[in-house]
């Protein structure tokens, strides 16, 4: 995995997990992290940025909670299209995903 160009300043006045966050939402907006792209894991990133894992953790959640990205399970996290959030409460499989069982 390819790392991020990603900086937190401690002296901002903005929380590290939104200074995470606003850079990942900027470079999917961008189209540097392409539709699709796994994200590092909150470990590797937290390593690289030199954070707690928690506050990648809470970057990550914010972003999923506005459909920016979605997790794939013990794969990953990948980026969404659109960045929309997700509609609907059916939590039932596509048919084509539940095929593949």
């Amino acid at each position: 995995m390819a790392k991020l160009n990603i900086r937190v300043s401690r002296k901002r006045p903005e929380s590290m997990t939104r200074q995470i966050r606003d850079q990942l939402d900027q470079m999917i907006n961008a189209g540097t992290l392409a539709v699709g792209a796994f994200l590092p894991s909150e470990r590797e990133l937290a390593e690289q940025v030199k954070v707690a894992r928690n506050v990648v953790r809470g970057a990550y959640e914010q972003l999923m909670s506005v459909g920016k990205i979605q997790s794939e399970g013990r794969r990953g996290r990948t980026v969404r299209s659109g960045g929309k959030k997700r509609t609907g409460t059916s939590k039932t499989k596509s048919p084509a995903k539940a095929r593949k069982k």
